[in-house]
């Protein structure tokens, strides 16, 4: 039985991911900082024994350090999408730390170290953001060459930041603002797709260095916020916001503690969040995304629809396999 050590485990990802692992018995350590505020979520993910809980702050070397001694593969899922003022920093979360995990994957002889990056990070040089990612994936690397980079598109399912807080704002506010005309184009893909694609890592060994992992499907800012008005059924007005007022905007929601736009994020969407056709793809390793974007998230939509799950459109779940 394998011990996989996991960093990140109680975010979008972690939760599918862990559920995956444990259903085919793989031994799993996930690591928390509060583990009274997180625990409960993960212990339901796997049978009695194959799921270990620890609380340790990431940045305690001597207390994550004992974590490796016992470990096979190590995964780090752990990022963060803005700066929080006396918190982490991008150059914390995405360079020094995943710095440290592949230090430590060197000297305890890991057989692999799978860390979760980002698309379009080499295009967007005047993102804070991108430019934190890209020097952890550098300095990962070099630390560790042992290791598999994977670089998503954006991620969606029933739990994320992505859909569920663009069906909210889209149920509330009359009007929309399309920052670049809407045209910024992604690969959206499912949460479910993603952790096949790391659980086949494991399984087949696969080596490779960096993955862009995409879903089935190109479409434009716009054309996803369409989709979900349809979804909702919902009439709004999209309406193109110039770069001086998005700006003035993006400083004002920075004062929030969880921010709807930063200026650093207004930056990241001027660049297409699409393949760059530098490295392999998920479909280049065999391993294509399935699921699409509008059949799944029609399936969970509804709460956002008028009348919740008495909403006149049913869906049938059994169409959608």
């Amino acid at each position: 039985m394998k011990k996989i050590l996991i960093f990140g485990g109680t975010g979008q990802v972690g939760t599918h991911l862990i559920r995956m692992l444990t259903k085919n018995n793989y031994k799993v350590s996930v690591v928390t900082r509060n583990i009274h505020q997180k625990g409960h979520k993960i212990k339901i993910m796997g049978n009695a024994g194959f799921i270990d809980l620890i609380e340790v702050k990431i940045f305690d070397e001597e207390k994550i350090r004992n974590l490796f001694k016992d470990a096979d593969i190590c995964i780090n899922l752990i990022g963060i999408l803005f700066e929080k003022r006396g918190g982490n920093s991008f150059k914390n979360i995405h360079s020094v730390f995943p710095s440290l995990l592949a230090k430590l994957c060197k000297e305890y002889k890991l057989s692999k170290f799978i860390h979760l990056s980002a698309l379009g990070i080499d295009k967007a040089i005047d993102s804070n953001y991108a430019k934190s990612k890209l020097e952890g994936e550098k300095k990962i690397l070099e630390y560790f060459p042992l290791t598999t980079i994977l670089r998503p598109s954006i991620i969606y399912s029933s739990s994320d930041n992505f859909t569920c807080n663009f069906m909210t704002l889209l149920n509330r506010l009359p009007i929309f603002p399309l920052y670049y005309s809407g045209q910024t184009k992604f690969m959206p893909i499912h949460c479910s797709d993603l952790t096949d694609i790391i659980f086949s890592i494991i399984s087949r060994n696969i080596d490779t260095k960096i993955i862009e992992c995409v879903g089935p499907e190109t479409m434009t800012f716009k054309e996803i916020l369409q989709k979900l008005l349809s979804l909702i059924d919902k009439k709004r007005i999209l309406l193109p916001f110039p770069l001086l007022m998005a700006n003035i905007s993006a400083k004002l929601f920075e004062l929030f503690p969880k921010p709807l736009l930063t200026q650093d994020q207004l930056r990241l969407l001027k660049y297409d969040n699409i393949i760059s056709g530098k490295y392999k793809t998920n479909f280049d390793i065999g391993l294509p995304s399935k699921k699409y974007f509008e059949n799944e998230v029609k399936k969970y939509c509804f709460m956002w629809r008028e009348n919740g799950q008495f909403s006149t459109e049913k869906y049938n779940i059994k169409d959608s396999n």
